[in-house]
């Protein structure tokens, strides 16, 4: 039998699971918020395919189809780390977590709250993106279960490891009125050095393919191309093959390192309350 069990108390899962359910509410009832997290990375796909043109040689995919998976990959990463990041401030600079910590629910279960709400919203986001990408651009989703496991795991590890990320860079941010401008700038510049709006992502100059492979996003991307795309368009990759093992292994290392970032760096009051 747990504590939990013993004292008549939840235990923090279900503390955390009821958090999510309260925490999605709060954001669905934000319709502002809502329509701007999903109409983003909907807009930005659908303009920058309308715009860019042709067929890879010795592929059949247009540089639209090429351009959605990483798209798809980008979004979640604003959804995690930008909102995640800036939510997390907003509650620190209200006195949201002040009030929490003087209440029975651990700190854990507010932490588990919010990585549920953003989850399901990434999910619902990357449903919305792949349906756009198939309505306006023909984009073949997979028919091999293989390939399916393959954008599971990526989607897993992607968007925990952004999570992570968000929650950490949470505590550096000095405001709610500065968190936008503190997530926002980073996630762009990551965006933008991973390949996520160059078609094909080898077009990047060598200085930003080695910086950008450093971080998720571009790992990220990449297995989603992998997943979505047939193998016949690797000659507009970097190299050869996925790397699949180079790309779980980065990722999950983007997910300890983040762990680690939340542990020893998050804070639960703001700075005027010191």
């Amino acid at each position: 039998m747990t504590t939990s069990h013993r004292t008549g108390h939840p235990s923090v899962l279900l503390l955390g699971l009821h958090r999510g359910v309260l925490e999605l509410k709060v954001f669905f009832r934000e319709w502002d918020a809502v329509a701007f997290t999903f109409a983003l990375p909907v807009v930005t796909l659908a303009l920058l395919g309308s715009i860019v043109t042709g067929v890879y040689p010795g592929s059949d995919v247009t540089s639209a189809q090429y351009l959605a998976p990483s798209m798809t990959a980008a979004g979640i990463a604003a959804t995690t780390f930008v909102n995640l990041g800036a939510g997390i401030a907003g509650d620190r600079d209200d006195g949201t977590l002040r009030r929490l910590r003087g209440t029975p629910m651990p700190p854990a279960a507010y932490v588990l709250g919010k990585t549920v709400q953003t989850m399901v919203v990434v999910a619902a986001e990357t449903v919305l993106l792949l349906a756009v990408g198939t309505v306006l651009f023909a984009l073949r989703l997979p028919t091999d279960p293989g390939r399916w496991l393959t954008f599971g795991w990526v989607f897993l590890l992607g968007s925990t490891a952004c999570s992570l990320l968000g929650i950490a860079v949470s505590s550096v941010i000095r405001s709610a009125r500065s968190a936008g401008a503190a997530t926002q700038l980073p996630n762009l510049v990551l965006a933008f050095i991973s390949g996520i709006y160059f078609t094909p992502v080898s077009a990047l100059p060598q200085p930003l393919l080695v910086l950008g492979s450093v971080f998720p996003l571009k790992w990220m991307a990449q297995g989603f191309r992998s997943a979505m795309l047939p193998d016949t368009i690797l000659g507009a990759e970097v190299v050869s093959n996925w790397e699949h093992g180079r790309t779980a292994l980065v990722l999950a290392a983007w997910c300890i390192g983040g762990l680690l970032l939340c542990l020893t760096t998050f804070r639960w009051r703001g700075r005027r309350y010191r």
